[in-house]
């Protein structure tokens, strides 16, 4: 087994410090930063993702698998800017304003940061013009808004609007999600992407850059 494959499979089994052992021992062998990642790291992420998409593995064990990628990755990072390796893409994520739920937008980090995007996570009960800031300050091509109570969805049409007043509407992508949120509730508030899970959210959110 090559030690890619072991970076991955230790990964998928939540070993935070044998990944990072693995990562450094990679890193010593000469291994490029980029391919630590893609292949190690994100290939051992993109396999949780797939499991939890397919209701074979629960949000527990997707937490202790992020845990031990961010492990892996913290040594590769300095390393990847050096190499001048830019992230796939830039995503804006939150909460809307009036709601503290949290569980569901961690998930959607950990997926999206498992595909290679890098996440400003703006935390819960975000106002819009926070997410806007956010977007503009950061150049950021997503923008990410979780709802998980029916009296905080109209938010989501507040950030939405708030993007368009900036004038920044044709530059990003706005992606919705959470418990109470649908297709048609997407459509109605002029939102780009709805997505029904964490895993199908960081799909889309890499198809939306292609």
């Amino acid at each position: 087994m090559s030690i890619l494959q072991e970076i991955s499979e230790n990964l998928q089994k939540g070993k935070a410090k044998v990944v990072k052992e693995l990562v450094q021992q990679a890193i010593n062998d000469g291994l490029g930063p980029k391919e630590i990642l893609e292949e190690g790291l994100l290939a051992g992420m993109s396999i949780i993702g797939g499991k939890f998409k397919n209701n074979e593995v629960y949000v527990p064990e997707v937490l202790i698998a992020a845990r031990a990628m961010n492990a892996g990755a913290e040594l590769l990072k300095p390393l990847l800017a050096d190499a001048g390796v830019v992230a796939a893409g830039k995503v804006i994520l939150g909460t809307v304003k009036g709601d503290l739920h949290d569980i569901g937008k961690n998930l959607v980090r950990m997926m999206m940061e498992g595909k290679g995007l890098e996440v400003i996570d703006l935390g819960v009960d975000v106002p819009a013009e926070k997410f806007v800031e956010a977007a503009i300050a950061e150049d950021a091509q997503i923008v990410v808004c979780s709802a998980l109570l029916t009296t905080t969805m109209s938010e989501i049409k507040t950030v939405v609007e708030a993007v368009e007043a900036a004038g920044i509407r044709d530059k990003v992508t706005i992606m919705i999600g959470g418990a109470p949120v649908t297709q048609s509730f997407c459509e109605s508030v002029k939102a780009d992407i709805y997505t029904a899970d964490a895993a199908s959210a960081a799909d889309a959110a890499v198809a939306s850059l292609a």
